[in-house]
């Protein structure tokens, strides 16, 4: 049967199975409208009834929000492409059930109830743009669609923009226009600083934050930058200085704020990290508001600690208009221009486009950010394992010592099955994702965690051990092991000289079980503090004691020896973060020789 604009076939009731059967053939390849009458269910077996079935060539793409004409034009060289703008959320609801993808930018909320009202039809949702804030991906992942955004479009323009900001500030640019504008000549009042010679600190080496170094050193400023996942070598060869976070804010003149906004960098900048800083240092934003504590800030500018501030991003965006920040005299804001330029634009549009194309296409998208369904059998026997996983990554990327680039990754399984019946992409995503997703914008998944680890210089190898033993389990343990870098707790390094970490699922639930080559035994439910000890009677005691004084509950506790009275880690699960007193006073215990606190 040709697939015309609109076939018309005479069904039974006794056809029916063959109809839907029919329909399933064309399912990835056309669209299908169905409508026809509603009749009493009696009916049906009294007399033949009609179905309209109108298949279209192609799917339909909803473009919510203005896009560039390029990316226009490739989704309309594939799709038929319904630019419709400030759509109501029901108008919205309304709509997306006639839609296969549906392209926004920031301004469209893409809720649970247009996932439901797509009926499953929506496939993907394109994000013109990094953050996808406005998408809700649980419910994206639930309905089956993907979701794609652009994340390397804006990287120049973003940049440019900081930079911008950067020289406006030291030269009171803004300031100064005003002024004149309001009829003073004020040429005493605007005098400016110097970038030549000045230490720049950028906060978060990724894509905007190396293009914005670039360019600071060609202005001749001594560039610094703070990012524990950042390659030292790719650093060298910009020829910047990879340095711990209180040692970036000691010692810049300047510095630049180029992280996500994740539950690590909320108000990263505060009251006591201001207090670290220089004073006099100035300081540019055009990341996410919310790394800053905006209210301290303010305090900040008022003691002179912060002589200046140049922020295109706030915490709410449109800031209030009685704002203290934004009518501070020391302030130059701008209203979220990073990414707005003609250029950065177009390249959105196309970068969109192309990612809602290739997965209506079926091809699996490097900018997706979340997971592809699970079959249901497999995702239940590895969901303890998938937890196992993540929270290794996270274990073992906060031994890292500051400054050290993680660049080298050995994840080992050791289980009894044949190696054709054990698939570890999941498990490895879950790894990266561990790694990589807390501070970073990134979502990893499974589509994406290869691209993204490459994407930052990270090698990921993976060797199985095949154990004797009974295949019921998938997994028996999973350790992962850091090579090349420094620790900030020497115990975690193995007789080889990587951070080793191993980890195995115990009645469902994932425990760390050797920590360098200290076996130990404690739950992963919470977040761990790990002490290297001289072992000695009293110190569970002693540790508990001081824990238990802040009312901070321990769920686990457990300690790994060479032998009786020698070196021993002692692994201690708690439910809550204790206070930086509490685990000061942890370190002073005499036989404690070093110790670290690892969120989870």
């Amino acid at each position: 049967m040709a697939a015309s604009a609109s076939s018309t076939m005479l069904l039974s009731s006794k056809s029916s199975r063959a109809s839907l059967s029919w329909k399933n053939q064309f399912a990835s390849t056309s669209v299908f409208r169905v409508s026809g009458v509603t009749l009493p269910r009696r009916s049906l077996r009294q007399c033949p009834w009609f179905i309209v079935f109108s298949m279209d060539a192609k799917p339909t793409v909803l473009v919510a929000e203005k896009l560039g004409e390029a990316g226009l034009k490739l989704l309309k060289e594939f799709a038929n492409v319904d630019c419709s703008y400030n759509l109501s959320p029901e108008e919205l609801c309304t709509k997306i059930s006639l839609c296969d993808a549906l392209v926004v930018r920031s301004g469209t909320k893409v809720t649970r109830e247009i996932f439901e009202s797509s009926g499953g039809r929506l496939k993907v949702v394109g994000r013109a743009g990094v953050g996808i804030d406005n998408v809700d991906l649980a419910a994206a992942t639930e309905h089956g669609c993907l979701v794609v955004n652009a994340p390397t479009a804006n990287t120049v323009a973003a940049a440019e923009h900081g930079i911008a900001l950067l020289t406006a500030m030291a030269r009171n640019v803004a300031q100064a226009d005003a002024s004149v504008k309001a009829g003073k000549w004020l040429r005493n009042k605007y005098v400016g600083v110097s970038l030549v010679g000045k230490t720049l600190a950028v906060m978060g080496f990724g894509k905007v934050g190396s293009e914005v170094a670039r360019r600071a050193k060609g202005l001749g400023m001594h560039v610094i930058a703070h990012d524990p996942y950042a390659p030292a070598d790719r650093a060298r060869a910009i020829g910047v200085q990879l340095v711990s976070f209180d040692e970036a804010l000691a010692s810049a003149d300047f510095i630049s704020l180029h992280m996500p906004l994740t539950p690590a960098t909320k108000q990263i900048l505060n009251d006591e990290t201001f207090a670290k800083m220089k004073k006099g240092v100035r300081i540019v934003n055009v990341a996410r508001g919310g790394v800053i504590d905006e209210e301290a800030l303010v305090r900040a500018l008022d003691a002179g600690i912060v002589a200046q501030a140049a922020l295109d991003v706030f915490t709410v965006e449109p800031p209030p208009k009685d704002s203290k920040l934004i009518q501070h005299e020391n302030v130059t804001a701008t209203p979220h221009l990073g990414a707005s330029t003609t250029e950065a634009q177009e390249g959105v549009a196309i970068e969109v486009a192309e990612a809602v194309v290739g997965a209506l296409k079926g091809e699996l998208s490097a900018t997706a950010v979340n997971a592809p369904m699970v079959p249901a059998e497999v995702l239940l026997e590895l969901k303890p394992f998938v937890v196992l996983a993540e929270k290794l990554g996270r274990l073992a990327v906060q031994l890292v010592a500051g400054g050290s680039g993680v660049k080298s990754v050995k994840v080992t399984y050791g289980s009894a099955r044949a190696p054709d019946d054990l698939d570890t992409r999941l498990l490895r995503a879950m790894i990266t994702k561990g790694m990589i997703e807390p501070i970073s914008s990134v979502f990893i998944n499974l589509v994406n965690a290869d691209f993204t680890a490459k994407q930052r210089g990270l090698q990921i190898s993976e060797e199985r051990l095949l154990l004797d033993g009974s295949p019921e389990s998938p997994v028996e343990f999973i350790q992962v092991q850091i090579a090349n870098v420094e620790s900030k707790f020497a115990s975690a390094i193995s007789d080889s000289g990587e951070i080793r970490v191993e980890g195995r699922v115990k009645d469902g639930v994932p425990h760390l079980t050797k920590v360098g080559s200290f076996e130990v035994d404690v739950s992963l439910e919470g977040s761990i503090i790990l002490c290297s000890q001289v072992d000695q009677p009293g110190m569970i005691g002693k540790v508990g004691s001081v824990l238990g004084e802040e009312n901070v509950n321990v769920s686990f506790m457990s300690v790994g020896r060479v032998a009786p009275r020698k070196q021993a880690v002692m692994a201690i699960g708690v439910d809550e973060q204790p206070s930086k007193e509490s685990l000061k006073r942890i370190g002073e215990i005499p036989a404690i020789q070093e110790f670290v606190y690892l969120g989870l």
